[in-house]
């Protein structure tokens, strides 16, 4: 086992938590655009009162993530995954999308009133 899951767990997380802070406000525009009824996705609204602790865990997870790929020097033999640089490259690529997703989510309330 690579010593690269504990960043990929993180990242999942992040990511996982990114769309728990913004299911109350994306998530009911998403149900209407795909045709779902409006009154059920209107109980979404209820996870608000989770969005600060959901955004707290993203921004935690991705910090934890950061600090995994470029600020902590991993220790890899020759033979692991970890030592070739095309898959450190690859895990920084996929942590600043999922950071770039997520921050869009995050923000979501913040641009939201524009959409209803």
């Amino acid at each position: 086992m690579t010593r690269t899951w504990p960043t990929a767990g993180a990242l999942l997380a992040g990511a996982a938590a990114a769309v728990g802070a913004s299911a109350c406000c994306a998530g009911p525009l998403l149900l209407v655009l795909l045709g779902v009824g409006g009154a059920w996705g209107s109980h979404l609204v209820a996870l608000q009162a989770w969005q600060p602790l959901s955004l707290a865990a993203t921004l935690a997870s991705f910090g934890f993530a950061c600090h995994r790929l470029y600020r902590r020097p991993q220790a890899c033999a020759p033979g692991q995954a970890c030592a070739i640089p095309v898959v450190q490259r690859r895990q920084r690529a996929i942590f600043w999308g999922l950071a770039l997703l997520a921050l869009v989510l995050t923000s979501f309330p913040l641009y939201a009133p524009l959409f209803y």
